[in-house]
């Protein structure tokens, strides 16, 4: 069983964390985040060390504490290093271009495809077939790369469409002609 919940955060440089109302309010160089206390579980602050404590064994307070510990850690690491997730565009006549910060795609279909960031996300094109989404706040960072590879996710017999950098597409042989 993991006993992640137990593990002391510690913060960085930089890096304060205070709580208001079941709220924890993490800053740092890059930016606020602002994490939800889930129903009993606690913080404890203790120099620059910050404990997540629990009311009792049941299960769901035994995933609360996990999660909860989990977040906060994803906090701190985003204030001050942030995340980011590199795109690539596979495909003859795929191009991405930025509209503000809107991203626009043209990748095969009938019509542009538009992509709205996140906030507190942003989409940079590195060129017209490569995309930088980057961000202080993990999931709405991984929500955004996620939706824009959902346009075109890559089909296994060419490769074409988007995937994540270095991402592995397990590819398939397609038919073979004149076999009798």
């Amino acid at each position: 069983m993991s006993r992640v919940g137990h593990k002391p955060l510690t913060l960085v440089k930089g890096v304060t964390m205070s709580e208001t109302n079941r709220v924890v309010e993490v800053k740092g160089p890059k930016g606020t985040l602002h994490i939800a206390l889930p129903e009993g579980i606690n913080v404890k602050f203790e120099g620059e060390h910050v404990l997540t404590t629990r009311p009792d064994d049941s299960k769901v307070s035994k995933q609360n504490h996990g999660t909860t510990r989990a977040h906060l850690q994803n906090a701190i690491n985003g204030v001050s290093k942030g995340y980011e997730k590199r795109l690539e565009i596979i495909g003859i006549g795929y191009k991405a271009l930025m509209e503000g910060d809107n991203l626009r795609l043209n990748i095969g279909y009938s019509h542009p495809v538009i992509i709205t960031p996140k906030p507190g996300v942003k989409i940079t094109c590195i060129d017209a077939t490569r995309l930088l989404v980057e961000g202080i706040d993990r999931q709405a960072v991984g929500e955004t790369a996620a939706n824009i590879r959902a346009v075109r996710e890559p089909e296994p017999y060419q490769g074409k469409g988007i995937k994540y950098v270095g991402e592995r597409i397990i590819r398939k042989e397609g038919k073979r002609a004149g076999k009798k």
